[in-house]
Parts: C-alpha cells; sequence; structure tokens
C-alpha cells in the first residue's frame, strides 16, 4: 500500500542565478517513480532554462558599420590612360572631356539589398558603404558615383555612417581637382503605390556638397509600399526565432542581424507632420508621402539637389495602366531640380513606348483584360488561357465564367496577379506581360510610363517659369541600380550573380519559406482571389511580386556619361545641370550630339532651342575598348589579390586597345501633346531615321537636318514643340539574359515555351544565359521651340 507523506518546501536552482520555493512530496515505498517524474521535471526546467540561455547569447550581434575605405591612389599612368582615352580631342570631338559614373548605388544598408546579400539567397554577405567606394575606384575604374540606399532603410545612425564614408572616399581620391573618383551623397526616395492613382514612383535625390553644414540632417523618406514593408515583418515570433537555424545555420548571425536592423528602425519615430523640415528633432524619420513633400521640404533645406526619376516603366512595382499625367503639374514636378531621368539600369531600359497595355479600362472606368496581339501577350489573358486549360470542358458556359473570372481576379490583384492561379510554375505564364521587340526590356514593361511616353505629354494648363505649356525637358542617363556596393558593374558581361542582382533560394527550406509561401494551392480549376496591399497580409514584398520571372530580366548596370572640362565635382556638377549627359547600357562608348545653327555655333545635347530655321544636327561616336580578362596589375598592386577575389570577383575594367565598332546611328523624334489628352503613339517616331556606319573601329559620324520643322504637326494644328535624341548602336555581343525567357517560338512566331534563368540551382551557377545583344548609347535630347 502506497502511504502519502508531508510536502515540504525546498529551493530549486533556475537560470540567471534566481532561486525559486517549490514543494517537494516524496512517497513510501511505491514513491519512488513519483520522484523519478518529479527528478525528470526539474532536470527538464534546468535545460531549457540552459538551452534559453544559450539562445539568447548566440541571438547576440554586432550591428552594422560602414566599413574602412582603401586609401591606396589609383595608379596615376591608369588616371592619365582613361583621361586620354575619353577626351575630346584625341578623339574628334572638341576639347572637353568625357566621364563616367554611376548615380544609383545601394549597400546593405538597404534593407532590400540586405536580404538579397543573405548567403541563403545566395548572395556575397555583407557589402556596406566602404565597398562602393572602393568598387567604383578599383574594380570599375569610375570617375564618380552617388551613394544612393532606400531612404526607408535608414536610421540616423546609418545616415550619418553614410555621410562618414562618403567624406573619407573624397578624402582618399586626392586633390579636389583632379580626383581618381567623386562621390556624391544621395538616397532613393522609394515611393510605391497599389494603384495607378497612388503610384509616383521611385525617384534618387543627389546632394552637390558633403559637408555637414550644407546637407539635410536625415534623408526624407517616401510613404507607400516599400515604407510598410521595410518595417513590417510578416513572420510570427516562433519563426522569426528558429528560423534562422533551420533555413542556413551557419550564417544564422546574418539573419539575426537582419531582424535587429529592422527592430533599429522600427525604434525611430516618424517626424511630427506640419513642421519645417530644419525643426525638426535629429532622431526621428521625415516622411513625404508624394513628390510635391519631397520638393518642398528640399526647398525648406535649401541645398542644391538634384531628383532623379528610375525604373519608370518597371512593371515589378509599377501598377498597371500607370502614367506621369499626374505628375505634370507644377505642384507635383520641380523643373530646378528633377532634370535628368534614368533611362536604362540593370533592371531594364525604361526607354520605349508601345501600344499594346497590361489593363484597358471601359466607359464607365471598370478594368478590362485586353486581347492578345501579335506582339504583346496580357498575362491577365495567360490566367484565362491557363484556368480553360484545365476546364473539364473547356468550351462550357461553366469554364468562360471561370476564365472571366481569373481576368478579372488578375487584374484586381495588380502586382501580385500571378498568385490568382493555383499550382502553377514560373514558365507556365510563357512570356506573358514582356515587351518582345523592346532592347533589354525590365520585366513586365509599363510602356504608359516608358521615357518616351514621358517626354511626349504636354499640359497646357498650367506654365513653366518661362510661360510656356508645362513640360518635362529631362536629359538622359543610364546607371546601375546596383544593390550589393557594386557601381557600374556593366564594363564586362561576366559573373551572373555578382555583376547583376540575380540571387534565389539556396535550398529547398528557403525558397519554401521565402518565395513559394504565397503561392495558393488546391483546386487548380479555380480561380482565386488576392487581396494587394492587406496591412495584416502574412506575405512580405518578394513574395507577393514576380520574383522568379525577375531573374530573367536582370542585366550588368549602365552608366551615367557627363561632358567637362575637368575632374572635379563642381565640373561634374554643372555638366549634369547643364544636361550635357547620356547614359549606355555598361560600355564606354563617346557620344557627341549637336545642334549647328546658321552661324555655325554648336548648340550640345541637353539644349533648348527657339527658332523657326531648318535644324542641323552633328552626330559622333566612338565604340568602348574591348576589355581584357581579369584586373589590371595596378589594382592588385593597391589592394591585394585577396582583396580584388573578394571584392571585384577578379574581374575589373581593363581596357585593350581596340574599339568595338559602331553599327548605326539611330534619331528618334517626338513631337509634343497639345493637350493630355492626345494619344502619344504617332507622336513618338522610333526610329525617325536610321544611319549606318562603316566604322572600323575608329568611331562613325553622321550629319544631318529636318526639313519639315517647324511645319505644322500632324493633325495640322499649330507647330509643336519637337525634341531630338539619338541612339549609337554596338555592334552585337553575347550579354547576360540577352533572351530574357529565353522562348521557343512555333511557326507562327508565337512563345510556346519559356527556359527562365532562374536564380537558384534550377539555372546552374556557371551558366551566364548569353545571348547577342547590341549595347548603345542615348544622347540627352535636343529641344526645339517654334517661336510663339
Amino acid at each position: 500500500m502506497t502511504k502519502l507523506i508531508e510536502c515540504k518546501p525546498v529551493t530549486l536552482a533556475v537560470t540567471w542565478g534566481e532561486s525559486r520555493n517549490t514543494e517537494s512530496c516524496g512517497l513510501t515505498r511505491g514513491g519512488g517513480a513519483m520522484n523519478r517524474v518529479l527528478r525528470w521535471g526539474v532536470g527538464t526546467v534546468v535545460i531549457a532554462s540552459g538551452l534559453v540561455a544559450l539562445a539568447l547569447w548566440d541571438r547576440q550581434v554586432a550591428p552594422e558599420t560602414p566599413g574602412i575605405v582603401a586609401t591606396a591612389r589609383v595608379a596615376t599612368d591608369s588616371l592619365d590612360a582613361r583621361n586620354r582615352q575619353n577626351g575630346g580631342i584625341e578623339n574628334g570631338g572638341d576639347d572637353d572631356q568625357i566621364l563616367f559614373g554611376d548615380l544609383h548605388v545601394h549597400t546593405t544598408f538597404s534593407m532590400d539589398a540586405f536580404v538579397w546579400a543573405l548567403p541563403l539567397m545566395q548572395g556575397p554577405g555583407a557589402r556596406p558603404p566602404a565597398d562602393a567606394c572602393d568598387y567604383a575606384r578599383y574594380c570599375a575604374s569610375l570617375d564618380f558615383y552617388a551613394h544612393t540606399d532606400h531612404a526607408e532603410s535608414l536610421t540616423p545612425r546609418h545616415w550619418s555612417m553614410i555621410k562618414d564614408t562618403v567624406r573619407a572616399c573624397n578624402e582618399a581620391a586626392g586633390p579636389a581637382d583632379n580626383p581618381d573618383v567623386v562621390a556624391f551623397l544621395g538616397w532613393e526616395w522609394t515611393q510605391m503605390g497599389n494603384t495607378p492613382e497612388t503610384h509616383y514612383g521611385h525617384k534618387n535625390v543627389i546632394l552637390r556638397d558633403t559637408a555637414e553644414d550644407a546637407v539635410p540632417t536625415r534623408p526624407i523618406v517616401a510613404g507607400g509600399v516599400p515604407f510598410r514593408a521595410m518595417r513590417h515583418d510578416p513572420q510570427p515570433p516562433i519563426e522569426r526565432a528558429l528560423g534562422p537555424y533551420v533555413a542556413d545555420f551557419a550564417n544564422r548571425k546574418r539573419q539575426f542581424l537582419q531582424q535587429d536592423k529592422r527592430k533599429e528602425l522600427v525604434e525611430v519615430p516618424v517626424c511630427p507632420e506640419g513642421v519645417n523640415t530644419r525643426d525638426l528633432p535629429t532622431q526621428c524619420i521625415e516622411v513625404a508621402n508624394e513628390p510635391k513633400d519631397l520638393f518642398r521640404k528640399l526647398d525648406e533645406w535649401g541645398y542644391p539637389a538634384l531628383v532623379i526619376p528610375h525604373g519608370t516603366a518597371w512593371g515589378y512595382y509599377t501598377p498597371p495602366g500607370s502614367n506621369w499625367t499626374k505628375q505634370l503639374t507644377r505642384e507635383q514636378h520641380d523643373p530646378k531640380r528633377q532634370t535628368l531621368i534614368e533611362v536604362y539600369s540593370g533592371h531594364g531600359n525604361s526607354e520605349s513606348y508601345r501600344d499594346w497595355r497590361a489593363i484597358a479600362y471601359d466607359a464607365e472606368g471598370g478594368m478590362v483584360c485586353p486581347d492578345a496581339t501579335d506582339d504583346y501577350l496580357p498575362c491577365c489573358k495567360r490566367a484565362g488561357q491557363i484556368i480553360r486549360s484545365r476546364c473539364d470542358d473547356p468550351a462550357s458556359a461553366d469554364c468562360a465564367a471561370k476564365v472571366t473570372e481569373v481576368e478579372q481576379a488578375y487584374l484586381k490583384a495588380g502586382r501580385g496577379g500571378q498568385l490568382t492561379v493555383a499550382d502553377v510554375k514560373p514558365e507556365d505564364w510563357l512570356n506573358c506581360g514582356q515587351c518582345t521587340d523592346c532592347f533589354l526590356p525590365p520585366l513586365n514593361h509599363r510602356p504608359g510610363n516608358s521615357v518616351q511616353a514621358i517626354m511626349a505629354l504636354n499640359n497646357p494648363a498650367e506654365r513653366d517659369d518661362d510661360g510656356r505649356d508645362l513640360r518635362f525637358r529631362f536629359g538622359f542617363i543610364g546607371s546601375s541600380d546596383n544593390h550589393a556596393a557594386e557601381p557600374g558593374t556593366g564594363f564586362k558581361q561576366a559573373g551572373r550573380h555578382s555583376s547583376t542582382e540575380s540571387r534565389g533560394a539556396a535550398n529547398q527550406i528557403v525558397q519554401q519559406r521565402f518565395v513559394d509561401r504565397a503561392k495558393p494551392t488546391g483546386n487548380p480549376q479555380q480561380p482565386r482571389h488576392f487581396e494587394l496591399g492587406d496591412p495584416n497580409s502574412p506575405f512580405n514584398f518578394l513574395q507577393v511580386n514576380e520574383t522568379e520571372r525577375l531573374s530573367s530580366f536582370l542585366y550588368t548596370g549602365g552608366l551615367a556619361a557627363v561632358h567637362t572640362h575637368g575632374r572635379s565635382r563642381e565640373q561634374i556638377w554643372d555638366a549634369l545641370q547643364r544636361k550635357e549627359v547620356y547614359g549606355t547600357s555598361g560600355p564606354r562608348m563617346l557620344l557627341w550630339f549637336d545642334l549647328i545653327d546658321n552661324a555655325g555655333q554648336r548648340h550640345p545635347m541637353g539644349s533648348e532651342l527657339e527658332g523657326s530655321d531648318v535644324p542641323h544636327f552633328r552626330v559622333r561616336a566612338l565604340g568602348a575598348f574591348e576589355q581584357k580578362p581579369g584586373c589590371p596589375a595596378w589594382t592588385e598592386a593597391a589592394i591585394g589579390v585577396e582583396r580584388v577575389e573578394q571584392l571585384c570577383g577578379g574581374e575589373c575594367f581593363n581596357p585593350g586597345d581596340t574599339r568595338t565598332p559602331i553599327e548605326r546611328i539611330e534619331v528618334v523624334r517626338i513631337r509634343r501633346q497639345t493637350d493630355l489628352h492626345d494619344d502619344p503613339g504617332p507622336l513618338i517616331e522610333d526610329p525617325w531615321k536610321v544611319m549606318r556606319c562603316s566604322d572600323e573601329g575608329n568611331g562613325c559620324s553622321v550629319e544631318f537636318d529636318d526639313p519639315d520643322y517647324p511645319g505644322t504637326d500632324i493633325s495640322g494644328q499649330k507647330p509643336r514643340e519637337t525634341l531630338y535624341y539619338v541612339r549609337a548602336i554596338h555592334r552585337a555581343e553575347p550579354t547576360i539574359n540577352g533572351a530574357q525567357l529565353r522562348c521557343d517560338y512555333d511557326e507562327q512566331g508565337r512563345c510556346v515555351a519559356v527556359k527562365p534563368c532562374y536564380g537558384d540551382a534550377r539555372t546552374p551557377l556557371d551558366d551566364q544565359c548569353l545571348a547577342e545583344v547590341e549595347h548603345r548609347a542615348w544622347s540627352s535630347p535636343i529641344f526645339l521651340m517654334p517661336p510663339g
């Protein structure tokens, strides 16, 4: 018989050295089992407490740091050679010099860049601000670059470190009148809306100066989707705690640092509204919801700054149906600061207008899925095709109803449209949503938001400072939009995973956790409905967007080129201000585009002129020097072989002695709308003229007139303002992602199968996804205005 005995209080040691009273009860004779249970329970508590303590210790990580800028100067003979190669007189131009730079560069201080750099996404690890300076100087041999991390990711601590690093870079670059690189300070204002009405797009803010008393106290962030996304983690607490151990144990510290990074960001309060920016506290995050708010705040600071829109046609984040009409007002456009636009980046070419659209609207404003054409397949239509192919009876009324339902569901889901069809692979979407005849297009090209469409706009209801109809008069640049602290990656088509943004899951656990989480499953015949913008959504930005197909539309970066008379910060800034600039898709092509007036005076690209004389234009272009493999000896001598491999991936700007031939010069002519309702299609003539070149490495020179100017416009109305720009086209060369989705076509020219270039193991790491592409340079326009 078992006999109960009295319970007595005892003391148990628990975690962190505390003690706690409890009761111990024993049993006589048959009490041994109960004692064992009690000892097991106590042991479990002790072990669990120890594991918690170990986990908390393991969880501790050091905060992000900016890195240390290398101080070795670029070799003098290398800098002299660069100056000679890009000098005007030496190459048949005028007495100017062409400098190459990148005005759109992110480091892992940006939240999205940090995620893509994680080893579990096959990223390179931390790439802090100092790496951007070192890469620009030693790997890419750039003349200038701008630091433009997403403002929405930056705390006051991060902004302070960025400022210090940019100043250290300029100090290391040498004398101010002849530095080996000029580093500009800036940020990206990353605005994004879920509808065309709320979407304004991304803009880079570039500051002229870097001194503490000549720059804003804090960057100005954009409200909207990215602001919320970078501050919100939809993972449940248990997954945040255990996920790093499961997904990538060896690199769990980087994942913990990501969590700390977000926590640090969220802990900084948002600045109060309605207060002059100079009167705000230093330790807050300042928000500008629309461009008008950004421009007002820049006015309050009063410092010289440029605001450069980019990625305007990039459908990865731009809602279908978007256009720039609502931004052509004096309130939403600052013609003093917003004077340039980024035509091309590593995320694709935003230049080209097309008549097709991803969405249409009926007379009542309802959404309509457009019909497919010979050169464009809307993704809403492809969603219907997929559902129809799964119907038991494709010809039935029930099937037709499901097709209509999924087309509408796709349109309502916006950039999350691919989540409206269950159990699909990226290959199932074929090449829907893509511009099939554009040069290196972005994913899901938005032609209504293209640079050409923007340049055709005219608002007669508002006036510019000269009393003329309000118009955008942008100069054109290229840049990289690189997110790995690598300015100017376009010098070679090598290293798809290092020189482009192509990333993907390192294993199946990561694939399921980071990529596939939002994908619907279940009945494949039934359309799904996805609500975009749900603040309580369990999915993050990358899971909602078309991240997998995106990898086929990521390229090496473009460049901004400026015509200057020297290498100083002031000379570069002056060239940017007067729009004597052009963009390239990566190669360092030399390009001059001038209007020669009746007096023989030269007016370079970016000029704005009024007159009625027949304009005469002159173009000269030289191809980029063909690249040698590896890095020049001076680079390894400056920073060491190991650093060159780690920073540059063993490949640097390393020009030979032969220039790539220029195949042809193309001229684009755009005549402005008379009002915002004009169809831009007939006004955009691309190409207006094509002139072939017989270039054997010495360049190409052409001249042309426009005898129709000013004339009457195509509708017989009064003459319109006309702008002209040129493209210099290189001989084709193998290019990363040059064929994007790599379609197989049937006899009718329809894409019937695709082979995407994935960022994960579905595409081998050594597959560069090369295809022949004609790289190019885009001049800034010359603007001609008829008298009156």
